[in-house]
């Protein structure tokens, strides 16, 4: 069935989520749980069948944790990045070298933001950013 929308639609209104994959996905639910502090939300999966997935919100989109092995796929990481909107990206840093987390290199001063970039427990980019700078 097709729907119809009207020309002056935009055809992308905005990010529901982000799939991010991963290899060991209770490691990875740990890190997002345990690491980062972010609230666990459904799974996909579980008792009939294998656990396939679990969900996050992060207040402004949902990050998607994907076993891509259960699924048919195969494991790699540095398809992309996530940003995450944090407070202030030098104490959250330090929070999570705390933690164990091993940042990539120094924190990025572009200008317009602060950025500090570190890999999730399976090796995907995340990225402590917090833009300074007003929009134009």
């Amino acid at each position: 069935m097709s729907e119809s929308v009207e020309a002056a639609t935009p055809m992308v209104a905005g990010v529901d989520y982000v799939m991010v994959p991963v290899e060991d996905l209770d490691r990875a639910r740990a890190f997002y749980t345990d690491t980062l502090g972010l609230q666990p939300g459904p799974t996909w999966g579980g008792e009939t069948r294998p656990m396939i997935g679990a969900e996050f919100e992060t207040g402004t989109v949902t990050i998607a944790l994907m076993d891509v092995g259960k699924v048919g796929g195969s494991f790699s990481t540095g398809a992309g990045a996530i940003a995450l909107q944090v407070d202030a990206v030098e104490a959250r840093r330090a929070e999570l070298e705390a933690a164990g987390v091993t940042f990539r290199m120094d924190t990025i001063d572009s200008s317009v933001c602060l950025q500090a970039i570190f890999p999730d427990s399976e090796g995907n980019t995340l990225i402590l950013h917090n833009r300074y700078a007003p929009r134009e």
